[in-house]
């Protein structure tokens, strides 16, 4: 306002920060004004003054913060441990096969790669992965998970050999230990990917927790007894916050249980996706030592044999092509699909709005791929009648229902509807997907 409206005097006070500009200074009041202080020296003074050019702490420890926060931080201390794994298996698997083994065995185990990886990246359409955390996964997978699987089935295989006899120790571990310790493994993966990089607020400090919503909209307060919450909600808001993980909307207490928030598709292909290509490098490398395995002990097999001078055929290598056969082109989706539903566990576990479906998910999944695992694992052990009945009745039925949750899952729409709340009233709908 320039000027006063009509009928108010004007007291002749400049408008506030008018006083700022000499020109807003009426000229009797220049005078009066304070005469300027002397210009001090630039640069510290004292002991301090030969440290010109050295930041002072509190810049240093900001500086170590963002050194610690930038993405980088985080990501090469895991790809040296993912490469110290790696040159761990390797040297596990060339004393168990050989270098000719171990060469034969990598060689094998790629051919069936290619296939099984375009099958994941089909689904990753709808999942929306990141070419960053699936590669992660991946080399879990073929490295870390491998190297702690085969040290902890020698151990465990080594207790239940001297407590219950070989036979049924062996019979007992390949049937409920191995496929537990080899699922924990895998799943391990997705549980590092939810380790927070960066310091998130708590929900202690502050109650209003930031949960995340697809349509950008607020936090909503959270009760402090924490009744009616999922069991996951006091562990989500310290979780590293995934773009396709993202967690339910809290609803006030009054809304009824049909209308909270559910797992939407692409948080239901993407558990499905990071667990799919962890067990495809674990797949890779357990492959590589079974073939390996299987070519030196046929090599061993025929050098011991009298026909030494003759040409080898492919039945002096019946072990290493039934290897082939039952591990590369019969199941080359046998532990993908064991682990996708530890990663659709976890999935529903963490974005669902249900208390009672966030508890039992996760154990659910897991459980579920351990049952797999174990049933796969003990049909080896029936010959080749019972192998194929399994095979028939177990195996084929649950990948045709994978196949069918991936299709579902690319032709639903890729944002998951909540319900909007009503001016004074409740939600205007139950949510869909």
């Amino acid at each position: 306002m320039s000027r006063p409206p009509s009928g108010i005097p004007s007291l002749g006070i400049p408008p506030l920060g008018a006083a700022a500009h000499p020109a807003a200074v009426p000229p009797a009041r220049r005078s009066a004004r304070l005469p300027a202080l002397p210009a001090l020296p630039v640069g510290p003074a004292g002991p301090r003054a030969g440290r010109t050019g050295t930041p002072p702490s509190g810049a240093v420890l900001r500086a170590l913060r963002r050194a610690r926060r930038h993405p980088a931080a985080s990501a090469v201390p895991a790809a040296l441990a993912l490469a110290g794994s790696g040159a761990l298996i390797l040297h596990l698997l060339q004393r168990q096969t050989g270098t000719t083994g171990l060469l034969v065995g990598l060689g094998l185990s790629l051919l069936p790669l290619p296939f099984v990886l375009g099958s994941v990246a089909w689904l990753n359409q709808a999942a929306r992965v990141p070419l960053r955390h699936a590669l992660f996964c991946l080399a879990w997978g073929a490295c870390t998970a491998t190297t702690v699987a085969i040290l902890a089935n020698g151990w465990a295989g080594d207790y239940l050999a001297a407590h219950h006899g070989t036979g049924r120790g062996e019979a007992f571990g390949a049937a409920f230990v191995t496929p537990l310790i080899e699922e924990l493994c895998k799943g391990g993966a997705l549980l590092v990917l939810l380790v927070p990089v960066r310091r998130r607020p708590s929900c202690r400090t502050d109650r209003t927790c930031a949960l995340l919503a697809p349509d950008g909209a607020g936090t909503v307060p959270r009760p402090r007894d924490g009744r009616g919450a999922p069991a996951l909600a006091r562990l989500r808001p310290h979780l590293r916050p995934l773009p396709y993980f993202r967690p339910p909307v809290q609803l006030p207490p009054g809304v009824p249980r049909h209308a909270r928030a559910r797992s939407s598709p692409r948080t239901l292909a993407a558990g499905t996706v990071l667990g799919t290509v962890t067990a495809c490098g674990f797949a890779f490398t357990e492959n590589a030592l079974y073939l390996g395995r299987a070519f030196t002990g046929d090599q061993q097999a025929r050098l011991d044999s009298l026909g030494l001078g003759e040409p080898p055929t492919l039945r002096d290598f019946d072990t290493t092509v039934h290897t082939f056969v039952l591990r590369v082109l019969l199941s080359p989706f046998a532990h993908p699909l064991f682990t996708a539903l530890t990663g659709l566990g976890i999935a529903v576990a963490l974005t669902s709005g249900r208390r009672r479906l966030a508890r039992l998910a996760a154990p659910a999944g897991l459980a579920g791929a351990v049952a797999l695992h174990g049933a796969w694992n003990a049909a080896a052990e029936l010959g080749t009648e019972g192998f194929l009945l399994v095979y028939g009745l177990v195996m084929v039925p649950a990948f045709a229902l994978l196949v069918g949750f991936a299709v579902w899952a690319g032709t639903r729409p890729a944002g998951r509807s909540v319900p909007r709340a009503r001016p004074g009233g409740p939600p205007a709908g139950p949510p869909h997907g």
